[in-house]
């Protein structure tokens, strides 16, 4: 039996996740979590890659002690951020977080030369702030002097391990710079922002053997003997790979820091209109795309939490959101106020203060303007997915940690007239798991795994209920065409 150790880190938390495949299914078992977050130094908010890779370091002793001594190894974390690398094969600096305000109006900047539709026509992705284009827009110029490799986190990480460097495609699309034609990273939008093709690694595709852990870890861990593969390196693209999506007819929704809501497709979709709704085509495992788009997702909640020092947990706050009645305001969830304002609660005030509608002020109305408005933005873009790929959505996969918020699930199948099946809640590590099985050939192919997926985890389903959710909807979409110009 082989093991597999899938590392798999967000935003705000990081985890090593033991899988094996028996005759019953798929088996995991959690060896180690952590905490992540950025922090202010030099000016900017960086993430302490150092950390990320000591906890990886953690969990795989903790691994060896349960007795794990050989394994594969997967590694994959969020999209678009990197990490500078000199000459000497070390990092210039701790990479930037999407979140830090140097990008802030790049976009205008940069799209001044280069027309939106000329970038989009080029790369298939949205228009975000945080992506790469506009992260190295604004990078230090004197930095980027002196570099002599950019990497994607996890692609750094792997590098860290073995001494090996790539750069894996489903990552490496969210960047806004990789052509969507040609299948390289594109020459005109490099030469915008100072750098060279050559400065990236060879970009290589989900399941590719990166190499074996070097000898000098060993030296100083006690950890198992372990080949990494390069998986599905970005962790949405992990996700839907473990989404137990069956047939053509359904959607997924990865629920987490970010609300990930799209399908696969297997060619991508960047004419006029998926243009001007801004849905992204990322480059998926085994050829395909994940044609989504980004909302704003939980991440307004762990902020939420966070300013109450922690108080209640993410249960206890989805309890005291269901005890408040429904719909209570309309507020835009994917407003850039809302990336990462100095007090969530307080910007969330003056939102609804400014569009002259009831202020929450307890922990449960606060927490229920939240799901209310995910769920109505959930249903409007179900709508826009339907009418742009022209192909009905019977069913919504929700996986991650938002698939086990029942009244958010719920809301969603309501507003959005469709089946929701939630789960499973650990979609990305067992997406990661599942590329290297498929690697190894201990699954035959993609839907094989899915199928399996299906098989080993608990599903909950939820069905639309009756009541006058076209009303509410029709009503959110009035209010956001009058106040944002959102159609």
């Amino acid at each position: 039996m082989t093991n597999y150790i899938a590392v798999d880190i967000g935003a705000s938390s990081g985890r090593l996740i033991w899988g094996t495949k028996e005759v019953s299914g798929i088996k995991v078992q959690e060896i180690h979590r952590f905490t992540n977050g950025f922090k202010r130094e030099n000016g900017h908010d960086r993430w302490d890659i150092e950390h990320l890779i000591h906890e990886i370091f953690t969990g795989l002793e903790k691994a060896w002690k349960l007795g794990i001594h050989h394994a594969k190894l997967g590694i994959d974390t969020w999209a678009v951020d990197y990490v500078l690398v000199g000459k000497d094969g070390k990092k210039i600096q701790n990479p930037i977080s999407y979140r830090d305000r140097r990008t802030q109006h790049a976009i205008e900047e940069l799209t001044t030369d280069l027309p939106k539709e000329y970038i989009y026509k080029k790369t298939g992705i949205q228009f975000l702030e945080l992506n790469t284009l506009y992260q190295l827009y604004k990078e230090n110029r004197d930095d980027l002097k002196k570099t002599d490799k950019i990497m994607m986190i996890p692609d750094y990480i792997g590098y860290v391990l073995t001494g090996h460097a790539v750069t894996e495609v489903t990552n490496a699309s969210t960047t806004q710079m990789l052509n969507i034609r040609e299948g390289l990273f594109d020459t005109d939008l490099l030469k915008k922002v100072n750098v060279y093709p050559e400065q990236f690694p060879k970009l290589v595709e989900s399941g590719t053997v990166l190499g074996n852990v070097l000898q000098k870890w060993h030296k100083k861990y006690k950890i198992p003997d372990c080949e990494v593969i390069t998986v599905a390196t970005h962790d949405t693209a992990s996700a839907v790979v473990g989404t137990p999506g069956i047939g053509d007819d359904w959607a997924f929704l990865s629920s987490g820091t970010w609300s990930l809501l799209g399908r696969e497709l297997n060619t991508p979709e960047n004419g006029v209109k998926a243009f001007k709704e801004n849905y992204t085509n990322e480059w998926g495992a085994y050829g395909t795309y994940r044609f989504l788009k980004n909302i704003m997702g939980l991440w307004i909640i762990q902020c939420i939490r966070r300013e109450q020092n922690n108080r209640y947990s993410f249960s206890e706050i989805a309890s005291l959101a269901a005890q408040v009645p429904p719909f209570q305001q309309f507020i835009n969830v994917n407003n850039t106020r809302f990336n990462n304002p100095d007090s969530m609660i307080g910007e969330l005030k003056d939102y609804c203060r400014e569009t002259n509608q009831k202020v929450p002020e307890t922990t449960g109305e606060l927490a229920a303007a939240v799901y209310c408005n995910l769920a109505l933005f959930y249903a409007n873009k179900i709508d826009k997915l339907r009418s742009i790929t022209k192909r009905p959505i019977h069913v919504l996969n929700i996986v991650g940690g938002g698939s086990n918020i029942a009244l958010l699930n719920q809301l969603t199948s309501n507003l959005a007239n469709v089946e929701v099946k939630a789960g499973p809640s650990e979609a990305t590590a067992i997406g990661n798991l599942l590329v290297q099985m498929i690697t190894t050939g201990d699954i035959a192919d993609l839907a094989a795994a899915r199928a399996l997926t299906a098989k080993s985890f608990d599903i909950k389903v939820y069905r639309p209920e009756s009541g006058n959710n076209a009303e509410v909807l029709n009503q959110y979409k009035d209010f956001m065409a009058h106040k944002e110009g959102i159609s």
